[in-house]
């Protein structure tokens, strides 16, 4: 599925927003209906003057949210039951149903600004009809990521984007994806288009780890020759820190931390403690619940404090 599928209905294709509704149509107009999506309904009276005040000012409103709330309004002279059972007592009177309970209301004709913000209360996080829900598409982005599909989830990152130019967790899945595939330089530019104030977001942290690792890695030489060099001398700790270096840019995560462990153990102090803080930024790269992380930590922690 794509992130355009995610996105329903167009704005032609969906049901009416504003409806009456009966006593007998009551539970499938509002309390099924708003399972799926906030419904507000106006209970109201042709004798009400404040009533006819108050309505087109809520019609505005809700044609004006695009979809993501739906007016249905009960005439209360030829339908008592539903509003006697609410409680209700003197009219205009509004309630917005959420997940198939009252969760708001207001009494009176009030100001369209005051609606609209009651509006904008009930509806926070649902998207309007014909626009992508982020949320899921990012969630799907990064289950296809996992899946190690990182094509298709550059696709949908790349369609997140395209409706929210600044979205962090998509810029930092498609620098990820970059990255996947060897292609450094893409995920650099990727990742230089998050702003300053949030590059301490843990995935974006993450993403420039792996881009770190990867440089270094260019630049330390042929594994084949930095195994014999550790093999010659095994107490060349820059040749092992290299050798680990090179290990995890091919993927090898437990034999790379094998390497620098073993520079802990014999050396805590080597290099300003270079080889934890290189450890450190492994499980950076590879995210808290990669299970190369957890061992790691976990062995890390039994050198550090036994």
């Amino acid at each position: 599925m794509t992130i355009m599928e995610q996105g329903g209905p167009t704005p032609q294709a969906a049901p009416d927003l504003i409806k009456e509704t009966t006593t007998q149509t009551f539970v499938k107009d509002v309390i099924e209906e708003s399972r799926r999506q906030p419904v507000m309904i106006d209970f109201w009276a042709p004798w009400c003057g404040p009533c006819r005040q108050l309505t087109p000012i809520l019609e505005k409103a809700v044609k004006n949210a695009k979809g993501r709330v739906k007016l249905v309004k009960m005439n209360i002279d030829e339908h008592p039951q539903i509003p006697g059972q609410m409680g209700i007592q003197s009219i205009p009177a509004v309630i917005a149903f959420v997940n198939g309970q009252p969760a708001d209301g207001f009494m009176g004709a009030v100001p369209e600004s005051q609606v609209n913000a009651f509006i904008e209360k009930i509806t926070k996080g649902v998207p309007a009809a014909g626009e992508p829900n982020l949320t899921e598409a990012l969630a799907e982005a990064d289950a296809v990521l996992a899946e190690g599909d990182a094509e298709g989830a550059a696709q949908i990152y790349a369609e997140v984007l395209a409706h929210d130019a600044t979205n962090i967790a998509a810029l930092a899945g498609l620098a990820k994806c970059y990255m996947t595939t060897g292609a450094v330089e893409q995920a650099k530019q990727t990742l230089a288009m998050v702003p300053e104030s949030k590059r301490s977001d843990a995935a974006v942290k993450a993403v420039q780890a792996a881009i770190d690792l990867a440089e270094q890695a260019q630049s330390v030489g042929p594994i084949a020759e930095l195994e014999q060099k550790v093999a010659a001398n095994p107490l060349d700790h820059q040749a092992r820190f290299d050798l680990a270096t090179a290990l995890n840019a091919m993927g090898k995560r437990a034999e790379a931390t094998e390497q620098l462990l073993t520079i802990v153990k014999r050396d805590r102090k080597w290099n300003d403690d270079g080889a934890r803080k290189q450890l450190v930024q492994f499980f950076e790269a590879w995210g808290g619940t990669d299970e190369a992380t957890v061992e790691g930590r976990r062995r890390l922690s039994t050198i550090l404090f036994s």
